[in-house]
């Protein structure tokens, strides 16, 4: 409801020519197609002309926006009026508001302008931008949300007059938890390749690796040997193709988390990133889901990893929910500042049997089955020489790839969480609460069955359903599932009733849906 005591406000003055210089940008298309496209090249004057009353309907057309587009931050929503040929009125409660975000560019720092961002829980596009405001009304509208959902979500008038009273700077109030030092940065660009091209260059390499071979060393029946082909066309492919994938991902992550800053406030951490593009958010304490601790295989070989934050409903510039808390830190420090985020236990990881290594060793015999068919196939019926006798020395890494991804493996119940651990390439560490779980299923496969073993998901609202990433406790014992299923329920009720919010979060958050405990199902591993 609006307040009539709060005048609206309007966005940047600046704003309008920086509008006008991006509309007229765009449009730049038909001018070159009126300039180059025609039988006749215009003469200056006339292209001057075009460019002058372009830029002057840009910016007529952005003064009439700028004029009618008002914003007004009231007790508990946040209104916007806007549009030029149409009015349209939106109030958004404050209540849904999940994250306010601030974007600017190297354009967008040098002229002061800011573009906030207003991002609402379940949503899948960004609820309302102001494009642009200054980067201190940007800076006041983010503290002034924050500090109305606190008042709006206290319990008693003593503690809502408390929050939206006197309030100390808010670099007092924030806690800087992490910031990433120049080692860091280097060394999370260097780790930063997409690891999973290397599997594909093991599988694709010595397919084709034969014909290239052939060009680059000529066409001699030495030179058309296989194994000389192999072994002059594996090197420099492998290399080229690695090399440029390191150095653009690397450029990427450095310009990305350039004076990467974690901080901490009373309900929210607030993060600020990026050189070309700066990025500040904020992640709500109270929507966090879980934590998901990545380690690729470099970054394991350096003992390092990085953190992300799992929110409820929608999340900026991701639909999974999930923000980096942390691009990269010593895996200890990583854990000590999940830690001080939420509270937990020692992790004691417990492994699959050794039998669920045998379901592993048959699944990638299968794919090396089909790849040496494929590779058969086109050596038999086309005319690009394919070496598919190689592709069966595939066979010796099926039972190595099987054990790497048993060893990485695991599960542990601890007192108010559940932490899951998946992966070989990029392991990945899920740390979930309790009482944020919302679905359970237990699953079995035909070839899990066979070996009695089953698999246990459990799923929360920031997962992005039973096909996302949740958190999986893979190929345990079968009566072992069961357990582990029925030990999450009761700690689901346990952590809801001795909570400090337990009376709200009994009201708010029911108990988790119970999956069929035989046969496949939808999330469960095939």
């Amino acid at each position: 409801m609006s307040d009539p005591g709060v005048s609206h406000q309007r966005l940047a003055q600046r704003s309008i020519g920086y509008r006008s210089l991006e509309m007229a940008a765009r449009l730049g298309w038909i001018l070159l197609f009126v300039t180059f496209g025609s039988s006749q090249l215009l003469a200056a004057w006339q292209t001057g002309l075009l460019i002058a009353g372009g830029l002057l309907a840009a910016g007529g057309y952005q003064f009439v926006f700028w004029r009618r587009f008002e914003y007004e931050l009231t007790e508990d929503t946040f209104d916007i009026r806007s549009g030029v040929f149409s009015r349209r009125t939106r109030e958004i409660p404050l209540d849904r508001v999940q994250n306010v975000d601030l974007q600017r560019n190297v354009f967008q720092q040098a002229v002061g302008l800011t573009e906030v961002r207003l991002e609402t829980a379940g949503g899948s596009t960004t609820e309302a931008t102001l494009r642009f405001v200054t980067e201190a009304e940007a800076a006041r509208l983010r503290e002034a949300i924050s500090l109305q959902k606190r008042a709006a979500g206290s319990e008693s008038t003593a503690e809502a007059e408390s929050v939206a009273g006197e309030q100390p700077p808010a670099e007092e109030r924030h806690e800087t938890l992490f910031e990433i030092s120049p080692r860091e940065l280097g060394l999370l660009g260097l780790i930063s390749v997409d690891l999973r091209l290397l599997s594909i260059l093991t599988v694709l390499l010595p397919l084709v690796l034969p014909s290239v071979g052939r060009r680059v060393g000529g066409e001699g029946p030495l030179m058309s040997a296989p194994l000389v082909s192999f072994a002059l066309g594996a090197p420099i492919a492998a290399f080229f193709i690695v090399f440029v994938t390191a150095i653009v991902s690397g450029v990427f992550t450095l310009t990305n988390y350039w004076g990467f800053q974690l901080r901490r406030g009373a309900e929210e951490l607030l993060y600020d990133r990026g050189l070309l593009q700066r990025f500040s958010g904020t992640i709500p304490l109270e929507k966090v889901q879980a934590f998901a601790i990545s380690e690729n295989v470099l970054a394991r070989r350096f003992g390092y990893a990085s953190l992300s934050v799992e929110t409820a409903g929608y999340g900026p510039g991701d639909s999974s929910g999930s923000q980096s808390a942390v691009p990269i830190a010593q895996r200890d420090r990583v854990l000590e500042l999940a830690r001080s985020v939420d509270s937990f236990e020692e992790i004691s990881f417990e492994r699959p049997p050794a039998r669920a290594r045998y379901r592993y060793f048959l699944r990638y015999l299968l794919v090396v089955g089909g790849v040496v068919t494929v590779a058969y196939l086109a050596n038999r019926f086309t005319g690009f020489a394919v070496a598919w006798q190689y592709a069966v020395g595939l066979v010796v890494l099926a039972p190595i790839g099987a054990h790497l991804k048993w060893a990485n493996l695991g599960y542990a119940v601890l007192d108010s969480h559940l932490v899951t651990r998946t992966g070989f390439w990029t392991r990945e560490t899920r740390i979930i609460p309790y009482f944020r779980v919302q679905t359970l299923i237990q699953s079995s496969s035909l070839l899990q069955r066979r070996r009695n073993l089953s698999s246990v998901v459990a799923d929360t609202a920031g997962s992005g359903g039973l096909g996302g990433s949740n958190a999986r406790a893979m190929d345990i014992d079968a009566r072992e599932a069961e357990e582990l299923r029925s030990t999450i329920e009761r700690r689901f009720q346990q952590a809801v009733e001795r909570g400090p919010l337990s009376s709200r979060r009994s009201r708010r958050t029911p108990g988790p849906d119970i999956g069929p405990s035989e046969g496949p199902s939808s999330s469960g591993s095939v």
